[in-house]
């Protein structure tokens, strides 16, 4: 693949007019494949009836296609062209948290491709809180299968430069937003089982969800190799970065102890930690990701932490584990898809 990747700049307030997301938009008509920023990480867009077009982003991204992509919308008339039914409890949600960082599945009426569905009767659908992202969908009157603009494996895009990094002469375009928000992907939940389950934890936590649902499941797919994959980022290595990774699960003194006697044995050691445990370090490579007290500061800084560190550097990263609730489950989820070992405290 070796194309000329256009760099559009459109302003702070973004128009459907605007000429960048005009001719991004025709782009995406003309079955090409262009990166826009959401609220949670920049995403690789194609036409998601088109099956041509989304092949396109497999190949961009280097990404095995039995794995489902989410669908984005701007309005709620484009879910009804894509499900067989809306029920209450779906709508309930999107009331209450669309746009933004929440992804329903539903029963699929066959309008999505098969390959953003993976071959499921269900499909992954979500409005994303971004003016130039909702710009774009009503300009280029298209419901964009769009999942992470990276190469596939990699630490998922939060500014355009890592689009760039990744994907130049791979797509036909980028939008360049500025860095996004909530710096993780959104929360899949799943509307079709009795009670909803989450399938992947994001920007909306668990909690949020039981302010408006009676019950929320964890579903036993997050843990279980074994089961087909129904949403996004329940298959395959996520988020790597280009060193590997030792996620570190206990105090601070065995963290410390850890990063002590891999550096006797000779490792170039970079660290990613908390800013209460980078103070205590006294190490020359830590890159403090935010404090315990705030991990949605944590998840904001995950993805760019991740790209930091560059293997000519360093020859391991060891990685501070942080509590798995709220925004911080999305965050160890992450880390853990990240990591090639993790040591627990005795």
């Amino acid at each position: 693949m070796d194309m000329i990747t256009k760099l559009w700049k459109p302003s702070a307030q973004p128009k459907e007019s605007d000429v960048s997301i005009q001719e991004a938009a025709n782009l995406l008509r003309e079955q090409q494949v262009v990166a826009f920023p959401t609220e949670t990480v920049y995403g690789l867009g194609a036409d998601a009836t088109n099956e041509s077009a989304v092949k396109r982003i497999f190949e961009a991204k280097g990404r095995p296609s039995d794995n489902p992509l989410i669908v984005h919308v701007a309005s709620i008339r484009e879910v009804e062209d894509l499900v067989t039914h809306i029920p209450q409890v779906a709508r309930k949600l999107m009331e209450r948290f669309w746009p933004g960082p929440l992804t329903l599945i539903l029963e699929s009426n066959g309008t999505a491709s098969k390959n953003v569905t993976a071959g499921l009767k269900t499909v992954a659908i979500r409005m994303p809180d971004h003016a130039l992202a909702l710009a774009l969908l009503k300009a280029a009157e298209l419901p964009l299968a769009a999942p992470s603009a990276n190469r596939s494996g990699r630490p998922s895009p939060t500014k355009a430069e890592h689009v760039r990094q990744d994907l130049e002469g791979r797509i036909a375009g980028i939008l360049d937003g500025g860095p996004t928000g909530v710096g993780v992907e959104s929360t899949v939940l799943d509307c079709t089982s009795e009670i909803p389950a989450i399938l992947r934890p994001g920007g909306i936590t668990k909690e949020d969800l039981e302010e408006v649902l009676p019950e929320v499941k964890i579903d036993p797919a997050l843990t279980g190799k074994d089961t087909p994959p129904v949403s996004p980022g329940m298959k395959y290595t996520h988020y790597a970065p280009e060193s590997p990774l030792w996620l570190i699960k206990g105090e601070d003194e065995f963290f410390r102890n850890q990063l002590h006697e891999l550096q006797e044995e000779g490792y170039r050691i970079g660290v990613i930690a908390s800013n209460e445990l980078a103070e205590k370090l006294h190490h020359d490579f830590v890159l403090p990701c935010g404090s315990r007290e705030n991990l949605t500061e944590v998840a904001n800084r995950l993805y760019e932490v991740l790209r930091e560190y560059k293997k000519s550097d360093i020859d391991l990263i060891l990685c501070e584990s942080f509590p798995n609730y709220g925004v911080g489950a999305a965050v160890m989820n992450r880390l853990t898809k990240a990591s090639v070992k993790i040591i627990e405290q005795p």
